[in-house]
């Protein structure tokens, strides 16, 4: 079993909450699954993200107590944090999950799902007004020096002004 470091899940929880602030200031719909783990039959092993978002599939996943890859779409957006291993990104295209968003040395990537295959893209697509590369590891570092709460708030204040 690995274990997750500290930088690891300070990083996972930071990131998410800025992605649910993000969801919640624009008023976009969402369903959290966190870090459900995501596989189907024909998988040899499932993926379990640090954490996942239902966008624009949210309504068919209100209520869901149990996922079915067979009937239920994947997540619309995961988030791994690459401290600890790196992403298992052929699961993931296995699913077919459309936006993954990969944080590593305080480095943002995003990887979009074109034509069978994941490519890096400097935009996200569920959020395509906001410089998501560039300021999302700014407020990931800027909660390490004033903290989480702090921060968060003047993300909150930052997306309200976009």
């Amino acid at each position: 079993m690995l274990i997750k470091c500290c930088k690891h899940e300070v990083a996972k929880v930071i990131i998410g909450d800025l992605v649910k602030i993000i969801l919640e200031e624009l008023e976009i719909d969402c369903e959290c699954f966190g870090s459900t783990t995501f596989k189907r039959q024909d998988m040899n092993s499932g993926i379990e993200p640090d954490d996942s978002f239902y966008i624009q599939n949210h309504v068919q996943m209100i209520g869901k107590q149990k996922i079915d890859l067979t009937i239920d779409p994947p997540p619309d957006l995961v988030l791994e944090i690459d401290v600890t291993s790196k992403t298992q990104l052929d699961a993931y295209l296995a699913l077919g999950v459309p936006e993954i968003w990969r944080y590593e040395n305080d480095k943002l990537q995003i990887d979009i799902l074109q034509n069978g295959k994941y490519i890096e893209s400097e935009i996200s697509p569920n959020f395509p007004n906001l410089p998501i590369l560039e300021i999302i590891p700014q407020f990931v570092e800027q909660s390490r020096l004033i903290g989480r709460s702090p921060t968060l708030r003047k993300f909150r204040q930052w997306v309200k002004q976009q």
